[in-house]
């Protein structure tokens, strides 16, 4: 069945027919199972160019892909700029767009928290100039873990965010995280209603954290988004970004189980994406594409799977490589290293 963002004349309706749409939480929004998500446009695994990130986004939406994700932190601004340039001629009512506010990346390099009511205020106006839109339909408090107390989020970010929503410059307010014990924490102690949580690299073939949560979050009516199924790069042939926060022993047994699907002619992004778009509960599926062979990559697999021969070499990288991991996570990694930071700064 075609879902509510489908536009005759210019949609591939065959493509739209094959993709999957699932409701997200109570907000009425039927999204694609495979999301979009805008690191890439903000050249946070490799350059682009501001046509091949047109042509990208507008063939997966062009594709059946109804959600999108970005937020300022990405590339300094410019995965919002580089959107706000390819959503120019796309029918708004086409896609959902979700961006974030709290967390800023810079020029430099540098990275900075801000979870005050006014920088959450001017950050949601600044972001909807990039975009070139009137409003977003999800606004997100982009990684609430890094107020250590989360009181800041509670009685400023939140709030604030209520007020965007009041203003009709969002229609929904959601929270992102890496370590799920803060979702919750702030799912249960906000007293702005939260519509829609964002969890990333806790659905992947090493780590399945997140499906220990889903009752949970099920129970609190919140539509629940996954994100980066390739875990931010690690789960490729090109393996990850400097910044990455995996310890030695989680990148070589991704570097390993990589190289073994090599040998067996598998791509293992292609099986990463599988096992992610395969787990139940999420809404949507956020994967970051840098081009268009990269969805086409993710739409097949979104509407097709993956052969027999693939199956068995996922299901042997996970018995061979995964399972013997003693952590495979990097919860409060990034965390200590920023209020390091901010210390000796101070100092």
């Amino acid at each position: 069945m075609l879902p509510a963002t489908f536009v005759k004349g210019f949609h591939d309706e065959e493509s739209c027919r094959k993709m999957k749409y699932n409701e997200l939480g109570n907000t009425g929004l039927k999204v694609s199972l495979l999301g979009f998500g805008g690191a890439s446009h903000g050249d946070l695994f490799g350059v682009t160019n501001d046509k091949e990130a047109a042509d990208t986004l507008r063939h997966a939406i062009r594709s059946g892909v109804n959600y999108l994700d970005t937020a300022p932190y990405y590339g300094a601004t410019k995965g919002e700029t580089s959107f706000g340039k390819a959503l120019k001629g796309i029918p708004r009512e086409s896609y959902y767009i979700a961006s974030k506010v709290a967390r800023y990346n810079f020029e430099d390099g540098s990275v900075r928290f801000d979870f005050s009511a006014e920088a959450t205020l001017a950050s949601v106006d600044a972001t909807l100039q990039r975009l070139g839109l009137d409003y977003v339909d999800i606004i997100q408090v982009h990684d609430v873990d890094f107020d250590p107390t989360l009181d800041i989020v509670i009685n400023e970010t939140l709030p604030a965010l209520q007020k965007v929503k009041d203003a009709g410059k969002a229609r929904f307010i959601g929270i992102t995280g890496y370590p799920l014990s803060k979702i919750k924490e702030v799912l249960e102690r906000s007293t702005v209603h939260i519509d829609t949580v964002l969890n990333y690299s806790r659905n992947v073939l090493f780590d399945t954290t997140l499906n220990d949560y889903m009752p949970y979050l099920k129970s609190k009516g919140v539509g629940v988004i996954d994100a980066a199924g390739m875990s931010m790069g690690i789960l490729t042939n090109q393996g990850p970004q400097k910044w990455h926060p995996a310890d030695k022993q989680i990148k070589d047994a991704c570097a390993n189980a990589a190289a073994y699907c090599r040998e067996k002619g598998v791509n293992i992004a292609a099986l990463a994406a599988h096992f992610n778009l395969s787990q139940e509960g999420p809404a949507t599926h956020l994967i970051s594409c840098a081009n268009v062979a990269v969805v086409d990559m993710n739409l097949k697999t979104a509407q097709e799977g993956i052969t027999e021969k693939e199956k068995v070499v996922m299901k042997e990288i996970i018995d061979r490589f995964f399972k013997p991991l003693k952590v495979t996570h990097w919860e409060y990694v990034e965390n200590n290293e920023y209020w390091n930071k901010i210390k000796n700064l101070k100092k």
